[in-house]
């Protein structure tokens, strides 16, 4: 039955990295991907031995030993975890989303776009670049993106041109989340798990990944797609008139987002509550702002009007990407089936045993580079979270062991190698349309260098600290 539900997997995997040649839309093969290896567990629960408690980050060898409803209780206990840390990230990107199509609702993303002054295609990669480095470590990657490829769609507008630049803002963004404890999902993970601490986790990292990002920034510079000055080809855009609400709706909406990771320290709370709250803020003073007058009620002689059309807030909310947030639950719940069957523990396990100790190795367990090199090629594969869920049941290191912070680095930026690598990648490539093969040939060996230098200025850090 595992066989199967590996063979299922593969096979959706394919049908997503060939989606503009099946034409299909790549949400529909991992919602089937998704809903058939849960059914396969479902179906074949009697015959798994072993099982991985996500929340516990145990594996449960004597799954097998337990009676059908012990295990059914296990398996409905499972997926609702992991129904509910997928929605966490849902309703996180949904706010996030929300607000950033409320900034585009006043045009505030114009007040950004003039502080660009320059037309230089390799200036502007520059200013990107750092933007999207620094800002993810403080919004976090995901949110990072989303701002970045808004604001980039207002200023780039032949997209042949653009996604060379969404490319290089991905490689970034990860790269700005490994070293901050909420940059990315999988360094919050292992800083509330008590695995790394915050100053630990920037003096190990920051160079690091400030050199994963600057070397591909460097080679991209010199490629043809980022040589002489961008064209204005959308006069009509600079000469619209802009709301006078513009600048305040962009402070406000960015300060709301800069908030969450704020709020998240003083309440402990999960980063979603916070990002709903600057929501409801960021939303009131959106209607405020509003020129438009709108009734909670539907009159059928108003011209047909729907319901809430003239509220800024509705307007943002019809204008959020669904099928790039169906696709995020789909590839997210079909990789935590994997996860809890074990089958991702135990691929984490065999790398260990079998690898043979390869370079430097690291100062407690003995754990190769090379494992933890793999584990980070594997995050782009597969996906970062249950790798590093799996990390964490897996190695027994003390906090702030260099093991945990290689793993950050190497899960947090490993995942640009692939568009679907990362959430940063999965929200780029469902707002762009980016084919995944176009990724794969223009951007992964940036990425993989970047990978790899950063890995190699790590070797070296650990040494000095």
């Amino acid at each position: 039955m595992e066989t199967i539900i590996i063979i299922i997997f593969v096979v959706g995997y394919l049908a997503i990295t060939l989606e503009h040649n099946l034409k299909i839309d790549k949400l529909i093969p991992a919602l089937v991907m998704m809903a058939l290896c849960w059914a396969l567990i479902a179906l074949g629960l009697e015959h798994f031995p072993i099982w991985f408690d996500s929340a516990k980050h145990t594996l449960l060898e004597n799954f097998g030993m337990l009676g059908h409803e012990e295990k059914m209780h296990m398996m409905e206990e499972t997926l609702l975890h992991h129904l509910g840390k997928t929605a966490e990230i849902i309703v996180f990107l949904l706010g996030a989303m929300t607000i950033v199509e409320i900034i585009d609702y006043f045009d505030g993303f114009a007040t950004i776009k003039g502080f660009v002054k320059t037309k230089s295609k390799k200036r502007i990669l520059w200013i990107f670049a750092f933007l999207a480095f620094f800002l993810s470590a403080i919004i976090d990657n995901l949110t990072a993106t989303i701002v970045l490829l808004s604001i980039l769609q207002k200023l780039i507008f032949d997209r042949n041109v653009r996604i060379w630049y969404v490319g290089l803002i991905i490689i970034a963004a990860n790269a700005g989340g490994a070293w901050s404890p909420i940059g990315d999902v999988t360094t919050t993970m292992l800083w509330i798990g008590k695995k790394v601490t915050t100053g630990h986790l920037f003096v190990y990292l920051f160079i690091p990944s400030l050199l994963c990002m600057l070397v591909p920034t460097f080679i991209a510079s010199f490629l043809p797609a980022f040589k002489g000055d961008l064209e204005n080809n959308n006069e009509e855009e600079d000469n619209k008139p802009k709301s006078r609400f513009s600048s305040t709706m962009l402070y406000l909406g960015l300060g709301g987002i800069v908030s969450v990771p704020i709020f998240k320290t003083i309440t402990h709370l999960p980063p979603y509550v916070g990002m709903m709250l600057a929501l409801g803020v960021v939303a009131i003073f959106a209607e405020l702002y509003s020129s438009s007058k709108f009734t909670l009620s539907h009159s059928e002689h108003q011209g047909g009007d729907t319901q809430g059309h003239h509220s800024p807030v509705h307007s943002s909310l019809s204008r959020i990407e669904m099928p790039s947030i169906l696709f995020f639950l789909g590839i997210l719940m079909a990789v935590a089936a994997l996860e809890s069957l074990g089958i991702l523990f135990g691929f984490a396990t065999s790398l260990q045993d079998n690898m043979p100790m390869l370079g430097t190795e690291l100062h407690h367990g003995g754990v190769s580079d090379l494992v933890v090199l793999l584990l980070g090629v594997g995050s782009a594969v597969i996906d970062n979270v249950p790798l590093v869920a799996a990390s964490l049941g897996m190695f027994s290191e003390p906090i702030d062991n260099e093991l945990w912070h290689f793993i950050a680095y190497s899960a947090g930026t490993g995942g640009s190698m692939l568009i679907i690598g990362s959430a940063a990648g999965v929200v780029a490539m469902g707002m762009e349309k980016i084919d995944f093969f176009w990724y794969l040939k223009k951007i992964a060996w940036l990425a993989l260098i970047g990978f790899l230098v950063g890995a190699v200025a790590f070797m070296f850090t650990r040494t000095i600290f």
